[in-house]
């Protein structure tokens, strides 16, 4: 992932906790939860001299991105716990 992705991806983060604090996305449609990140969308977008539909198809890779990273992180330190006498802890 590129510094200016990282920035991108940290930039709509802290928006999405200001606007989305009270959400459960577990609950909440994905449009629902789009449409209130849609300003900030359009901002960046912008901003980058980029569409709307161009910047969401980048968002969505920078974010996939960011989950394989953190999925990839996590069972790297549960493989590091895993390596003693007790009992495994298994991840899906």
């Amino acid at each position: 992932m590129t510094d200016e992705h990282r920035k991108i991806l940290e930039r709509i983060n802290a928006y999405a906790e200001e606007v989305m604090a009270d959400i459960d996305p577990q609950k909440v449609q994905v449009s629902v939860q789009l449409d209130k990140l849609r300003p900030i969308m359009e901002t960046i977008a912008a901003e980058m001299e980029m569409s709307l539909e161009d910047f969401f198809i980048l968002y969505m890779d920078i974010q996939s991105e960011a989950s394989c990273l953190s999925d990839q992180k996590l069972r790297d330190e549960l493989r590091d716990l895993n390596e003693g006498d007790g009992a495994p802890l298994l991840y899906r």
